[in-house]
């Protein structure tokens, strides 16, 4: 019996795969469960345009981020901070306030994305934004004193 399976089963397979399994496991166990359905024509149909339409909107994702990421890349970012003698912070400047001197330019960035050092002085520093696998853009922070 062929099914499609609607959630991931262990040792059968995953969401929206079309597997071949025992009468007895597919009625009783799988489509009594809601964990699938059977692979008519129409369903099987209808999975292909969802995985096509999923595949789609990935693809405009990734070509929006890698939009963004070109627009970002090579800009500086400007943080004031709190300093003491000798031009030390107090603290340190996080991937939090590089955040939000980002979202000040308009661009709305989580700060988990955004990789950098510890930065405890004043000066000019090299930043990441991983948006994801193989798009990063790359910034310099600079660090000003109030």
């Amino acid at each position: 019996m062929k099914v499609i399976l609607k959630a991931d089963v262990k040792g059968t397979g995953k969401k929206g795969d079309v597997v071949e399994v025992a009468d007895g496991y597919g009625r009783n166990f799988l489509i009594k469960k809601g964990l699938a359905t059977l692979a008519t024509t129409q369903n099987v149909h209808e999975v292909e345009q969802q995985k096509a339409a999923a595949a789609f909107h990935k693809a405009e994702e990734v070509k929006a981020l890698k939009a963004l990421a070109a627009d970002i890349n090579g800009k500086s970012v400007s943080v004031k901070i709190k300093v003491g003698e000798n031009g030390k912070v107090f603290g340190s400047v996080t991937a939090a306030h590089v955040g939000d001197a980002l979202a000040a330019m308009g661009y709305d960035i989580d700060k988990k994305k955004i990789k950098m050092d510890s930065v405890k002085s004043v000066g000019s520093y090299p930043a990441e934004i991983r948006f994801m696998e193989g798009v990063i853009a790359k910034i310099t922070v600079v660090v000003e004193g109030l």
